[in-house]
């Protein structure tokens, strides 16, 4: 029979990186959680029609990657390709708004999109985003980055570095659209073939294009800040102005446009030098998209959001060298049958104590059991046999070497968490 295989760019998580993974996680709970920000959780599967509308129908992502079916209702559905527009849904169905003013969200899970994989991006990817309704204010964006920041810095991420644009609004940007075109219209015999269909459907994705003689192209065209109607220009001076209060290195950088149509005023992202990343170097970003709740039906609210790949962040992660698997406290051998019991109730009730306590239930010599107390890396182990029951002493051995330390066995969990804060009990290596 043959073998079955996952499905390629779906990858599983092992133990060994999913503890990073756990990091990471646990690390954006608590932070964003200090910002005042709620977790929201979507379904994986939205109807089409709401990437069509809201991420843009002319899109890379609408157009080649999102994975599309027919349920058995006859309606077409799409795997969620990114966070946004289910959030934005979620916030108009539930009619969040008539609850209170000002709304901030987080949300955590995998996405999807038939993409071309290399490393950091693949077709099940999973993505850590914000978002926040209800305030136009600079200072909102602003909040966001901040945010972003800080989540970088608590996880030891140093090297990325901010990059920001403002992409304008309706009053501005038909007009830069206008030079645009103009421009890539002299050299659309040298533009990709997909990037000839963009000028003609939505000319500002050229502009986010990955073919090299593409890029070349677009670093040459028209700079849309120079565009900017005046109060997009002082949204975007006082965007810079919050970032500098805070402290909050940045880099303006007229080509960030992101891939989704409903941005509007200010874009960023987070860029990492790393070469683990290759071109994939991109660990996250976002905007403003003031017209996107309007636009699905909702009220006219203002909002702001981003998306961090998860999968990018835990590969920076991993090439730190940071270790994130907790250590194992104790392993619990049983010397002889007649003390598995024993031995395997006395492991339990370790566990209730709140101890990380290993033990073998396949039994064996001590031998073999000892082998597998070395390859957990248990700080201690304790060998249960006759003398250990009928006695109830033992011998806490530390794995990293020293000497032995005489235990009682009803005594065992707090002799075991003395002996873990003693800085003469290393983890072993």
């Amino acid at each position: 029979m043959s073998k079955v295989s996952g499905v390629k760019g779906m990858n599983d998580i092992l133990p060994g990186d999913v503890e990073v993974w756990q990091h990471v996680e646990r690390t954006a709970r608590e932070l964003f959680g200090r910002f005042g920000y709620g977790e929201v959780r979507t379904p994986m599967v939205e109807d089409t029609a709401l990437f069509v509308r809201s991420v843009g129908e002319t899109t890379d992502i609408v157009g080649k990657e999102m994975y599309t079916f027919e349920d058995k209702g006859g309606r077409s559905l799409s795997l969620r390709p990114e966070g946004t527009a289910p959030a934005a849904r979620a916030y108009i169905e539930h009619s969040i708004l008539n609850q209170e003013p000002i709304t901030r969200w987080f949300y955590m899970g995998p996405m999807f999109r038939y993409e071309r994989m290399k490393t950091g991006r693949y077709r099940q990817f999973h993505q850590i985003g914000a978002e926040g309704y209800g305030s136009k204010e600079p200072a909102q964006d602003v909040e966001m980055m901040d945010m972003v920041v800080q989540l970088l810095q608590k996880l030891g991420l140093t090297d990325v570095s901010l990059n920001i644009n403002s992409l304008g609004d309706d009053a501005c940007r038909p007009g830069y659209q206008n030079r645009l075109v103009e421009y890539l219209r002299a050299h659309s015999s040298e533009l990709c073939a997909d990037c000839q269909v963009r000028l003609e459907k939505n000319p500002l994705r050229v502009l986010d294009c990955k073919n090299e003689r593409c890029q070349q192209i677009a670093n040459a065209a028209p700079n849309i800040t120079e565009s900017l109607c005046e109060p997009c220009r002082a949204h975007f001076a006082e965007v810079q102005r919050k970032l500098d209060v805070l402290g909050i290195k940045y880099v303006v950088n007229s080509r960030i446009m992101r891939g989704l149509d409903y941005y509007t005023r200010t874009t960023f992202e987070f860029i990492a030098s790393h070469p683990a990343l290759g071109t994939a170097s991109t660990v996250g970003g976002g905007g403003r998209y003031d017209k996107l709740v309007k636009s699905l039906g909702g009220p006219d609210v203002p909002a702001v959001g981003f998306g961090l790949g998860l999968d990018r962040l835990c590969l920076l992660l991993k090439e730190s060298g940071q270790q994130f698997s907790p250590p194992v406290d104790l392993f619990i051998a049983a010397a002889d049958e007649g003390s598995a019991d024993v031995a395997f109730g006395l492991v339990s009730r370790m566990r209730r104590e709140g101890l990380r306590v290993e033990f073998d239930t396949r039994g064996g010599s001590l031998k073999s059991q000892m082998k597998r107390a070395d390859k957990t890396g248990a700080r201690f182990t304790l060998v249960l046999g006759q003398n250990e029951r009928e006695s109830g002493q033992a011998q806490l051995k530390p794995m990293a070497g020293g000497d032995a330390i005489p235990v009682r066995l009803e005594d065992l969990a707090s002799t075991v968490r003395e002996a873990l804060a003693r800085p003469s009990a290393p983890p072993a290596s």
